[in-house]
């Protein structure tokens, strides 16, 4: 995996309904407002509530050092008109083949099936471009909606992590998904 390079410029990726864009500065007040939503927040792991001014600008500028040296991709899921829904990437380890996924979309956009479009998207990104061998993802069990989308992306469930995180003072329960190159292609999602 690490004699693939990564392209000096992070791609685009469009789809039927989004795209898959780098973030851009002027992003970072959309940003602060959808994912500074008290329940956006209440079901991830790294997003803080209140959301801190200035936070979307800082998490965005280090995009671009962190894909050239190859450790993750954000990409912003938005509308092909450029307006932002949420985010969505992959923290790399490639020099094990792999990778994590994570995502959040923003509130008024739930149940609108662009997660799971976004989903497809950067497995594609992952399996093809990237040639890794497995993609990886968790969410917190109290939230089975995070859990239909990775289903949906064809991920299997490989278990329960009791009590694996700290979420606002209290001990989570967080489910383990992955799915395998091998099972992406058999699947005809190449």
């Amino acid at each position: 995996m690490t004699d693939l390079p990564i392209a000096e410029m992070q791609p685009v990726i469009g789809g039927p309904r989004v795209v898959l864009r780098p973030f851009r500065r002027e992003d970072a007040a959309a940003v602060e407002r959808l994912a500074g939503a008290r329940e956006i927040a209440d079901t991830t792991l790294r997003i803080p509530h209140p959301y801190p001014e200035g936070a979307a600008a800082a998490w965005i500028a280090t995009h671009a050092p962190d894909w050239a040296a190859g450790k993750n991709v954000h990409f912003a899921i938005a509308f092909p008109c450029g307006e932002l829904l949420g985010a969505i990437g992959l923290e790399l380890a490639r020099e094990q083949g792999w990778a994590e996924l994570g995502y959040w979309v923003g509130l008024p956009y739930w149940n609108n099936g662009y997660c799971t479009e976004g989903g497809i998207l950067v497995l594609k990104f992952a399996f093809g471009d990237l040639g890794l061998h497995r993609v990886q993802a968790r969410h917190l069990v109290r939230n089975p909606a995070s859990g239909r989308v990775l289903e949906k992306l064809g991920m299997r469930r490989e278990g329960i992590h009791r009590e694996a995180v700290r979420k606002w003072g209290r001990f989570e329960d967080v489910a383990s998904y992955a799915t395998l190159a091998s099972e992406w292609e058999r699947e005809g999602r190449k």
